[in-house]
């Protein structure tokens, strides 16, 4: 407990703190229908005016492949990890290291390890690119209700595949007079409302295909 509130350990320990916040703000996000890490990337593709450098860490990082909320949890936790060992270490030998000296070696020792996971992160999430496809082409489509349930009140989220074969998060709500669908549910996006999609518990023609 010393070592978690010492001040060769702050930077750290803020690194951790911040996590579990961004972790939190995410999950009661997403309880109301709403995803950070959905706004997140829609805002960062907006930014056409990026260096060059930046944009080339980012990839090299797998930003691409990996939402920006996931990939900056990772930072942020595998920073936290590396400090809190470095200077774990470095109390066991002979003295805890400066904090600005054990926060450069945890950030280049960080590096390649958030690279590493942001890979492995990829190859099991799917990546949401709603902003690489026009959200009208999901008019007609079946979806999977993942938060819900669907009804007349606070949107949920659906997931959808585009003609393309990927698999995007989108809100949506009951169309009128249907309703609820459970998580789980398939339905067929109908409408929309603004952002949010509207929808009805998919015909059985369809859920036969």
């Amino acid at each position: 407990m010393d070592l978690l509130l010492a001040p060769e350990t702050r930077p750290f320990a803020i690194a951790a703190l911040i996590v579990v916040g961004l972790v939190g703000i995410e999950t009661i996000a997403m309880l109301i229908g709403f995803s950070v890490s959905e706004w997140v990337d829609h805002s960062a593709s907006g930014d056409t005016d990026t260096d060059t450098h930046f944009a080339g860490i980012f990839d090299w990082l797998n930003a691409g492949r990996v939402p920006l909320m996931v990939l900056l949890i990772l930072a942020l936790g595998v920073f936290a990890v590396l400090g809190f060992a470095c200077q774990a270490i470095a109390r066991a030998v002979l003295i805890p290291m400066p904090a600005l000296a054990a926060s450069v070696v945890a950030a280049a020792a960080a590096v390649p390890l958030v690279r590493a996971a942001s890979r492995a992160v990829a190859r099991i999430v799917p990546r949401d690119e709603t902003y690489a496809v026009d959200p009208a082409d999901f008019l007609g489509r079946t979806a999977e209700v993942t938060v819900g349930p669907l009804d007349d009140g606070l949107p949920g989220q659906v997931r959808v595949r585009d003609i393309y074969g990927n698999w995007h998060i989108q809100r949506a709500r009951a169309a009128k007079g249907h309703g609820p669908m459970q998580v789980g549910a398939t339905v067929l996006l109908v409408d929309r409302d603004g952002g949010t999609f509207l929808a009805i518990p998919a015909p059985a023609e369809l859920l036969d295909r």
